[in-house]
């Protein structure tokens, strides 16, 4: 068919993009004044034996394992704790507290006063009731933005991508319509001719204006998975486009569409609470955004009141921090030289060592 012709483009993009295992192999690059003999030092495990004492066939076959496999890096652990705890936060804590929209309270209460751990707005609001049910609508809205983002990306990335031909113009075309459309701009418009907003509404409308960048990302990827010999081996074989790219593509593009869908998530807690702020945020639910909007309507900032900005402002900077980290984790995973290389360097320099230590007994020994 056409629409699955070999192009020399194709070709041209399958030689720039590295393959995981190619990548394994080419970690040994020249890093920190390391010689450039760095790969077959490191690659035959014999500097790796030389540390350890064990054969290298061995040492060679479970580091192979263990650069292709996702690793525990310090940011991931980091980036989990943050997100699980304010995960746990929003699906726990709204069970056992005050009701977030009453204002039967007294007005600007200290934290602690009266039995309100983190004291009240202006209007009577219980700001902990508050923080704890705008975590789990915030939350809500950035999963659902994340998921919007990640089918509309899938289909105009990498069916684009895969099935090529008039198919990959056309959803093109409409990839760089939305691209050119200003997001903010369009986001404000939309929300603001609405009358009620909803939460749904909202996360729909940041949805439409999140993907296109995830798009031409897997796009790209998916236009140089489409000439792999395995992928080629399934055309020959007579298997359907749509189970080509369900088993033999996407799960490749796994972690780099993990990575978008988090990048989603993120643009939309943010683009929520800017809306919010604006005065453009859903109105039938409590978000961290609102809170910040309500903050800036009642002069927070002029009365001193700081419990009633400072905890969403906060909880929205640790989400998005933490989730930053996992991304960067599984940007380790994308790319594995950013792992192996440093992992090479060590143990060139752990091999070092030992042949020091190694040679300065022998002076000492023929001393």
């Amino acid at each position: 068919m056409a629409e699955h012709e070999t192009t020399g483009e194709d070709v041209r993009e399958a030689h720039m993009v590295t393959g995981a295992a190619d990548t394994v192999a080419a970690a040994g690059v020249v890093v920190d004044g390391l010689p450039p003999d760095l790969p077959e030092a490191v690659g035959d495990g014999s500097l790796a034996a030389a540390v350890t004492g064990e054969p290298a066939a061995a040492t060679q076959s479970r580091s192979r394992r263990r650069d292709l496999m996702p690793s525990w890096s310090p940011k991931l652990v980091v980036g989990l704790v943050i997100t699980g705890l304010i995960v746990l936060f929003a699906i726990i804590v709204p069970f056992f507290t005050l009701d977030p929209n009453s204002t039967d309270y007294d007005g600007l209460l200290k934290p602690g006063e009266q039995g309100h751990l983190l004291g009240t707005s202006a209007i009577g609001n219980d700001i902990w009731a508050q923080l704890a049910h705008g975590a789990r609508g915030s939350l809500l809205i950035g999963v659902t933005v994340g998921v919007i983002a990640l089918i509309f990306s899938v289909i105009f990335g990498i069916f684009a991508g895969y099935l090529g031909g008039w198919a990959d113009e056309t959803l093109s075309l409409i990839t760089n319509i939305m691209l050119v459309i200003p997001a903010l701009p369009l986001t404000i418009v939309l929300a603001a001719y609405s009358s009620s907003r909803s939460m749904w509404l909202v996360a729909g409308v940041l949805g439409l204006t999140a993907w296109t960048g995830s798009a031409i990302v897997l796009r790209t990827q998916a236009r140089s998975l489409r000439v792999r010999d395995y992928v080629l081996a399934a055309r020959v074989a007579g298997e359907r486009s749509r189970r080509i790219i369900a088993v033999e593509i996407l799960p490749n593009l796994l972690p780099l569409v993990a990575a978008q869908f988090l990048f989603g998530v993120i643009f939309a807690i943010l683009g929520e609470a800017g809306l919010s702020y604006l005065g453009l945020g859903p109105t039938d639910a409590v978000t961290w955004g609102t809170m910040l909007y309500q903050a800036q309507n009642g002069s927070a900032l002029t009365l001193g009141a700081w419990w009633w900005f400072v905890p969403p402002g906060l909880l929205i900077a640790l989400l998005g921090c933490g989730l930053s980290l996992v991304n960067f984790a599984i940007d380790e995973i994308i790319n594995p030289k950013l792992r192996n290389v440093p992992k090479a360097t060590r143990r060139v320099r752990k091999a070092r060592k030992v042949e020091s230590r190694a040679a300065a007994t022998t002076e000492e020994a023929g001393a």
